[in-house]
């Protein structure tokens, strides 16, 4: 896994598109999925310094995403970007491993400042 690595779950595509490029200049290397399953099938065999995951799927709802990708990635550090999570949804997901859970729409500066903090890239 390398340090700059991002994986982008949003099944907008437009937004995940745009996300992931707006990350690209900010040096990272982003790889773009739309559904759970897929992001489920990802990191069986990949891993990524960090995952940004939407909360609404078509496939899974994010909650069993997170569930699932923990079971398989233990370390991994996902945060959580979302338009429609409940407070209930941000309780589950900060106990089931997330380490941030963010509503849409998010500042880019902001996401990559949290971002950096989550992955220890701050003093």
């Amino acid at each position: 896994m390398k340090h700059n690595t991002v994986l982008i779950v949003d099944d907008e595509r437009r937004y995940a598109d745009m996300l992931a490029r707006r990350l690209q200049l900010r040096g990272l290397i982003c790889t773009v999925c739309y559904d759970g399953q897929s992001a489920i099938d990802i990191n069986t065999h990949e891993s990524f310094a960090m995952i940004i995951l939407d909360l609404r799927l078509p496939d899974l709802y994010g909650t069993e995403v997170l569930a699932r990708i923990k079971q398989c990635r233990p370390e991994a550090q996902v945060v959580i970007l979302t338009g429609h999570g409940t407070d209930k949804d941000r309780d589950r997901c900060m106990q089931s491993g997330a380490h941030a859970f963010l509503n849409k729409p998010v500042d880019i500066d902001h996401l990559v400042k949290i971002m950096s903090r989550i992955s220890g890239n701050t003093p």
